[in-house]
């Protein structure tokens, strides 16, 4: 992972928040040989408590306190408290791993990502579908996209006692869809010309379906649909470029490549599991974290999703969202509750 040479020393890390995606964090730093589980932060202590039993390390009163013992640190509360975390984060200048999206806000994302960028802080994004091995075709060639088909449909997330359902603080578009947005825009590489989009509320005070076509500059159309009703899972992604055709199938664990050639058509299958996506993602963020320290602390190698590729997918997923509440107010559709 560092390249042969010296030893290097190991990353110091924390995990604010420790809900699902929190706790998968966890898990996955106390197993690195090159991290250092300095311990974990929750709004509720008993929660935080747990974790920290679980994974034999220790539970932190205060984000400060846990951030001042570390070199580096995962975020998984709520969306909406994104932006306060990681400004006091970064004030003590530590190095972040944001759970997606971003923020909930541009301007708040904005103003994350340039005092990051001003303190030269590794500053990655979750969007986890990028460490998927499909990708790596994908992004190969990624040219010869033309259309992209995409949904997400998950169900309804489970009561938590006191607080939201997970998720729901944000759209769909923010919570789901946006993972596959940050995918498109990667395979695409143009500028978006021009959304149409449709969704609503069902039992959340924010978009709990949602629809979008969107038209970018070079000619690429994508068709992305993400619900959170949805009483039976399914994440598939589908590309068809100039010479092949690609289908991810994430919630089975499959894909299929279909390339032409000079003899016909070849397939090829693709295991999805033949590697953990969020190990890979922690693994690539601790990578640049540790040449950071060998740099006085200043980020000389970025992370596969940076902050301004978080940035990115969020300003078009408030695009879309904004385009949706747009169209419900003229048609006098569905209001959010």
């Amino acid at each position: 992972m560092f390249g042969i040479g010296k030893e290097k020393r190991k990353v110091k890390v924390g995990v604010v928040g420790v809900g699902v995606l929190g706790r998968y964090h966890t898990n996955i730093y106390s197993k690195s040989d090159n991290v250092e589980l300095i311990g974990v932060y929750d709004a509720e202590p008993k929660a935080a408590a747990a974790i920290a039993k679980e994974f034999n390390t220790r539970a932190f009163p205060t984000i400060r306190e846990l951030a001042e013992q570390c070199d580096a640190l995962s975020v998984a509360v709520p969306a909406t408290l994104h932006h306060q975390v990681a400004m006091e984060l970064i004030a003590l200048k530590k190095h972040i791993l944001m759970e997606k999206p971003i923020a909930s806000e541009v301007a708040e994302a904005l103003e994350m990502v340039e005092a990051a960028e001003k303190e030269n802080l590794v500053f990655a994004v979750g969007h986890v579908e990028r460490f998927n091995p499909a990708m790596d075709f994908l992004e190969e060639n990624k040219s010869r996209t033309l259309f992209i088909e995409a949904h997400r449909l998950a169900k309804y997330p489970p009561p938590r006692p006191g607080l939201h359902r997970r998720g729901t603080e944000v759209s769909v578009v923010l919570d789901l869809m946006i993972h596959d947005l940050d995918l498109i825009l990667t395979m695409v590489g143009s500028e978006v010309e021009k959304i149409d989009a449709v969704g609503i509320p069902v039992l959340s005070k924010t978009e709990d379906i949602a629809n979008v076509r969107i038209k970018f500059v070079n000619g690429a159309v994508a068709n992305v649909t993400a619900s959170r009703m949805s009483p039976e899972p399914m994440r598939k992604f589908r590309v068809f470029q100039t010479d092949s055709y690609t289908s991810m199938d994430y919630a089975n664990h499959c894909g299929k490549i279909y390339r032409k050639g000079l003899l016909g058509v070849s397939r090829k299958k693709v295991d999805l599991c033949e590697k953990n996506a969020l190990a890979a993602e922690i693994e690539n963020f601790v990578d640049a974290v540790a040449a950071a320290l060998e740099n006085d602390g200043k980020c000389i190698k970025q992370p596969r999703v940076t902050g301004r590729d978080g940035l990115k997918a969020l300003e078009l997923a408030i695009r879309i969202t904004d385009e949706i509440r747009s169209y419900n107010d003229k048609y006098g559709l569905m209001k959010l509750k």
